[in-house]
């Protein structure tokens, strides 16, 4: 089933709305980054990731890119205040005019705040928050047998999407592998993290009349479809 294409009109409707920051909210293995590329195709809009944040800078040897770099080679959660300071430069480029979709981001209550106050600095409108809801036991069984294809990150599951062949994807042939960070024991790490630092996001939200909700364990496209609703009726910023 192919993903969920926008008319042209909800397009331009979605484009009017200057400075519109769409932020997926969820715990890991919900689903946000496919979201994210699927809703940013949809409204032409481009998908902001930190990662590929903090990578750009290393890449480019900015004076952020050279903060980062050795707390990444080390494993070490970057400061918020690198963070922000990469977020802020990201959304200032005129890509962002019209709006953009942020995967993974913010994660604390701290970088919501500080997220707020640099929108408003420059000039975008409230973000749109969608909470992607999943049941807890679910999700274990969606990240654990979640397998990734070395070549191109196709992504399957033993459970609920296997590969034709075992260990084998089925659009380019290569090995699929169980990523470390998909075992039991480290995704029980993650949630918790989750709960601790993140949850608070949605009762943040929730307050500021910003956030919709959404049953992230349905049918991808389903997902989708139920995001675009949500956005194509989300007043035009003023």
């Amino acid at each position: 089933m192919a993903a969920v294409t926008a008319d042209q009109g909800s397009v331009r409707t979605m484009q009017q709305r200057l400075g519109r920051a769409v932020i997926l909210l969820g715990p890991p293995g919900a689903g946000k980054g496919t979201q994210a590329q699927r809703i940013a195709a949809r409204y032409r809009l481009p998908h902001l990731s930190t990662g590929d944040m903090f990578r750009d800078h290393i890449r480019r040897e900015t004076e952020l890119g050279r903060r980062a770099k050795p707390l990444m080679e080390r494993g070490e959660l970057v400061p918020d205040d690198l963070v922000i300071s990469m977020v802020e430069d990201r959304i200032a480029q005129p890509d962002c005019h019209n709006g953009f979709v942020f995967d993974g981001f913010p994660r604390t209550l701290a970088q919501a705040d500080d997220l707020e106050q640099i929108c408003r600095k420059h000039n975008f409108g409230r973000a749109v928050v969608v909470h992607m809801v999943v049941d807890p036991q679910l999700l274990m069984r969606r990240l654990t047998g979640r397998r990734i294809c070395t070549a191109d990150g196709h992504i399957y599951n033993v459970y609920d999407r296997p590969p034709k062949r075992e260990g084998i994807c089925d659009q380019d042939g290569s090995v699929l592998i169980h990523r470390p960070d998909d075992s039991e024991a480290v995704i029980s790490e993650r949630l918790a993290a989750y709960e601790k630092q993140t949850r608070p996001l949605v009762e943040y939200y929730t307050v500021r009349k910003q956030l919709s909700s959404v049953d992230a364990m349905a049918n991808a496209d389903d997902v989708t479809a139920n995001i675009a609703k949500i956005l194509d009726g989300v007043e035009i910023a003023r």
